[in-house]
Parts: structure tokens; C-alpha cells; sequence
């Protein structure tokens, strides 16, 4: 990350994004475009890159798993991303009025979304709610963020995060993860 950290999303800007998304043309589709940003952790790029063969099981049915393959990646960083519960729903939703072949997010010309327009697309979602600070990347950070105050609950550890965002580096995962002001002086109180 470069300049000036994405602004993490708090649970009231995530609805606010879920209710704005929710009466618009392609309502489904922009629905996934949120969940697979703060529930997956994925970049612009990787959404664009998105299939439904990624996402789907042999079967056709929404699997359990988002299989990214290193060519979907930045960097290589090819992963496998549990898929969460709200993410399902939305994704069988999308898939009611989608052919469940090709690009997962397609554009209005019906080819895939590019990294770019997703990019566009976030950013003109922020404009219109007046989320300042915030980029396509904000859903990542939140998704590491959030990560990061939970794992303890599951018996992980930061290296399971690590995983999940596809970074290289611990630290870099580590730079994307925002203190909480409350939580330290909750914790200097119990020292």
C-alpha cells in the first residue's frame, strides 16, 4: 500500500453500501461485487478475474470454496478462500439470472468487469454514500482488520490471514490491519 491506508469500513458503512447496491439495475451483481471485497478479501483485479467455474462445484451449485488460481492473482498468490454464508446467498442469488459460465462480474456489454472498472465502480459507490477516504481496497483492509480481531476465536493465527489475503509477507498483512483505540485502553486497564 502506497500513501495513505484505504479507510476501513465500519458495520454501518457496510450496510449502507449493501442497502445503496440494493435498488440499483444490477442489484445482484453489485451485491456479490461488495461481499467478495469485505467477506473474501479480494482485490479489484482478482474480482475482475473471478469465473464461475472459481466459485462453482462440479455439480454447478456454489461450492465451499473460492479456487483462485495463480493466473486470477496479483502476483501469483493463487489461493483457496472459504466462502462465507452471505457471500453463498448472494452469489446463488446472481446466479438465478446469470448463465453460470464465464466471468462471474460482467459488465453492462456482458464481457468481464476490469480491474479498472471495478476500481470505478467502488469509487463512485463511495462518492455517492460520502465515504470519505475510501477505495476499492477499504473492503480488503476491513476483511484483514476484522480477520486479524477474530482469529484468537478460532484457534489461528496471523499466518492463517496472511494466507487468506495472499501476501508474501507477514508484515505486509500486518500493515493493512488497523489498531483500535478502545480494545488498547481496554487492555492496558487489564494489565
Amino acid at each position: 500500500m502506497r500513501g495513505k491506508p484505504a479507510k476501513v469500513l465500519g458495520a454501518g458503512d457496510v450496510r449502507r453500501m449493501l442497502a445503496a447496491v440494493g435498488h440499483r439495475r444490477h442489484a445482484d451483481r453489485d451485491r456479490v461485487i461488495v461481499m467478495l471485497s469485505i467477506k473474501s478479501g479480494l482485490r479489484a483485479c482478482e474480482i475482475g478475474a473471478l469465473t464461475w467455474a472459481m466459485v462453482l462445484n462440479p455439480d454447478g451449485r456454489v461450492g465451499r470454496l473460492i479456487e483462485l488460481p495463480p493466473s486470477a492473482a496479483k502476483k501469483g498468490s493463487g489461493r483457496r478462500i472459504p466462502i462465507h454464508p452471505d457471500l453463498k446467498n448472494a452469489l446463488e442469488r446472481h446466479g438465478r439470472n446469470s448463465a453460470r459460465t464465464g466471468p462471474l462480474i460482467r459488465s453492462e456489454r456482458g464481457g468481464a468487469m476490469t480491474a479498472k472498472s471495478i476500481v470505478n465502480w467502488f469509487h463512485g459507490l463511495y462518492l455517492e454514500l460520502g465515504l470519505q477516504g475510501c477505495s476499492s481496497h477499504s473492503g480488503r483492509r476491513t476483511f484483514i482488520t476484522r480477520s486479524a480481531r477474530l482469529i484468537h476465536k478460532t484457534g489461528g493465527s496471523l499466518r492463517d490471514i496472511q494466507e487468506l489475503a495472499g501476501h508474501r509477507s507477514i508484515k505486509t498483512t500486518q500493515g493493512y490491519i488497523e489498531g483500535d483505540a478502545i480494545a488498547q485502553r481496554r487492555l492496558i486497564r487489564l494489565l
